[in-house]
C-alpha cells in the first residue's frame, strides 16, 4: 500500500471514532438533563 492510502485509512478510522465519541457525549448529556428535569419536577410536587 502507498502511504498515501495508509494516510487515508488512518484519518478516516480517527474521525469514525471521534463520531462515536461525539454521540456517546451527547447521549451522557441528555440523560443529565433527563435526570435534573425529574428532579424539578418533583421539588415543583412538593411546593
Amino acid at each position: 500500500m502507498s502511504f498515501t492510502k495508509i494516510t487515508a485509512l488512518l484519518l478516516t478510522s480517527i474521525i469514525l471514532s471521534a463520531c462515536e465519541t461525539v454521540q456517546g457525549a451527547g447521549q451522557d448529556i441528555s440523560n443529565a438533563g433527563d435526570a435534573i428535569s425529574e428532579e424539578s419536577r418533583e421539588v415543583q410536587a412538593d411546593l
